[in-house]
């Protein structure tokens, strides 16, 4: 029940996502439309080319048959140009604010669910499966569209063409559809443990790159690469799995359209000889039949691609649903930048299933200095990380000038507080940007005064 109304509101925040571009959306069905309609009175006008202007010699038709095939292809080109565009630009839209939407939730989560989630597979939800999700709306929800389109209009025209051969070819279809269910079943689940793979290589990448100088201290290249190796292997044996199941859908496309085609040309080829149709009448339907194929059997591949493209849609929003444990209080309360006092009160802290802090009680004066000294692992960096609540207390309470911090903006609460890391951290901007990180407005000559303090 829980993982349907996940879903559930997932399709509802795509679809608002969509609706945002509905008149771009429209002139795209518009354009796909005219693509597909072109397509399906190109097969039609077989028909009057073969038995009017080769079999009847009719020179008016000579004329005019040429004349609307350049017609045609000419709206089909525009048309082709049209949905590629619009499409285009709704299906970047959309991964543009998917890619925004996550970014925030990621930044906006505590740093416990950093200590939690590895950074490897982080970045992995925002490249990878990101990418995997626009493959789906760049090709498959457009894919199925524009084919969606084809196969409405080639159906009216065999139809309207030769209804009772009509019948017969339709009468595979459904026979033909129910392996491509089967196989994109198993293409979605083994999509699924391939994107897994592929975040925990990234993670795995980020940790020896970063801790490099540890693996060369300890001597562990070697060890790493069997590790590497290991998850590579495992990679490729899931990607060949996904790479079976998605071919197999094609050889069976194909045994059945062979099927459905060779019957129309034996059942068709009878009615000619037999003078029922004309030879116009019937290469027009054939031709109708095999571009109908086409749009159909693509379907099996875009069957693939959308249930990879879900799979990845899953984990993306497992990110963007997660709820923060810290959370601020309706109208918080907002202090002055200036020395405070800092009382802990009977503070307990868990981290995971431990209690690391028990019953510390500190009063800070403004202007006091406080060294926290003890062995590594003791819990100091845990209790500094209290005050600027990048954690909260499991009991207790930590008072800025007598007012719980909980009752504070967390933002101005932040404010009040300069850290200064163990190790250097320099984002990818000038000197100055990262001397004024956090007050972007600093002034030159703050910026000057703080790089010389």
């Amino acid at each position: 029940m829980k993982k349907k109304f996940q879903l559930k509101n997932r399709h509802k925040v795509l679809i608002s996502m969509i609706k945002e571009n509905k008149f771009r959306l429209f002139l795209a069905t518009c354009c796909m439309i005219t693509v597909a309609g072109t397509q399906a009175l190109a097969a039609y006008l077989i028909e009057p080319a073969l038995d009017d202007i080769f079999v009847n010699k009719d020179t008016v038709m000579l004329t005019w048959i040429p004349l609307a095939i350049l017609i045609v292809f000419f709206l089909r080109g525009l048309g082709m140009y049209g949905q590629s565009y619009f499409m285009s630009y709704v299906g970047e839209g959309i991964i543009r604010q998917l890619r925004d939407m996550l970014y925030k939730r990621i930044t906006d989560l505590p740093l416990s669910f950093f200590y939690q989630e590895k950074t490897g597979v982080l970045m992995s939800r925002l490249t990878n499966d990101v990418n995997i999700i626009k493959n789906m709306v760049s090709n498959a929800v457009t894919g199925a569209m524009h084919d969606f389109f084809k196969i409405l209009f080639l159906t009216v025209t065999i139809f309207y063409l030769i209804w009772k051969l009509a019948l017969i070819a339709f009468f595979i279809l459904p026979i033909a559809f129910y392996p491509i269910v089967v196989f994109g079943r198993r293409v979605r689940r083994v999509s699924t443990g391939w994107q897994e793979a592929m975040a925990e290589l990234n993670s795995f990448l980020h940790e020896t790159f970063a801790g490099n100088k540890i693996v060369k201290a300890f001597g562990m290249e070697t060890y790493e690469k069997e590790r590497f190796y290991s998850k590579s292997r495992n990679l490729f044996q899931l990607e060949m799995k996904s790479v079976v199941a998605k071919a197999l859908s094609s050889p069976v496309m194909e045994i059945f359209g062979g099927l459905g085609i060779a019957f129309v040309i034996w059942f068709g080829g009878t009615q000619v000889i037999d003078g029922h149709l004309t030879v116009g009448k019937f290469i027009a339907f054939l031709a109708a039949v095999l571009m109908l194929y086409e749009p159909v059997k693509q379907l099996s591949k875009l069957n693939n691609v959308l249930q990879e493209g879900l799979a990845a849609t899953d984990r993306v929003f497992d990110i963007i649903e997660r709820e923060s444990d810290i959370r601020e209080i309706e109208n918080p309360r907002e202090i002055e930048t200036r020395p405070h006092q800092v009382t802990l009160k009977d503070v307990y802290f868990r981290y995971e299933d431990e209690m690391v802090l028990k019953n510390i009680n500190i009063d800070v004066q403004p202007g006091e200095v406080l060294a926290l000294a003890g062995m590594s692992g003791g819990g100091k960096s845990s209790l500094v990380n209290l005050i600027p609540r990048f954690y909260d207390v499991a009991r207790g309470a930590i008072l800025i000038d007598g007012i719980d911090i909980r009752e504070l903006s967390i933002s101005s609460l932040r404010k009040q507080i300069a850290i200064v890391t163990q190790e250097p951290i320099l984002f990818n901007e000038s000197i100055r940007n990262n001397i004024a990180y956090g007050n972007p407005d600093a002034s030159d000559a703050e910026v000057e005064a703080a790089a010389k303090a």
